[in-house]
């Protein structure tokens, strides 16, 4: 087979721009968004949040894996996705063993990095808000 030389040369391309912009630029950027993130999704009826709270480990990744009571991971994600073009994810991200731990089957996660502003992480909180209220019959988009 033929070297992965695109992938190669991008990859440089994307770590000469992250040290431009200084690691500790993006992680402060990071810290941020993820306050945001978390404090946003653990304002929605029913949530329950995975992991520790920016404030338990500042260093966190910028993510929130969570549930809301009454809906199920995947139809939150597929809801949100093709209702409200907002990307999500859902399932088990991988850690099936930290699931049965947890006792659920799965989870829905929202992620930011340094390029996603406060704005989007509202709408993307905006559209799980209006989409929980459909799924437990409590929309109000009618009237």
């Amino acid at each position: 087979g033929k070297p992965a030389f695109a992938e190669a040369v991008a990859l440089g391309t994307a770590c000469d721009y992250l040290s431009r912009l200084g690691m500790d630029v993006v992680a402060a950027r990071e810290h941020v968004l993820t306050e945001h993130l978390w404090r946003r999704v653990s304002e929605l009826p029913g949530a329950t949040l995975y992991g520790p709270s920016p404030a338990e480990q500042p260093d966190r990744a910028s993510l929130v894996c969570f549930n809301i009571e009454g809906c199920h991971a995947n139809d939150l994600a597929t809801i949100v996705d093709q209702d409200k073009g907002i990307a999500m994810r859902s399932g088990h991200h991988c850690t099936q063993p930290l699931h049965a731990e947890l006792g659920i089957t799965a989870s829905a996660r929202l992620s930011a990095y340094f390029y996603n502003t406060i704005e989007e992480i509202d709408a993307a909180v905006d559209a799980l808000e209006s989409t929980i209220a459909m799924m437990q019959g409590n929309d109000s988009d009618d009237a």
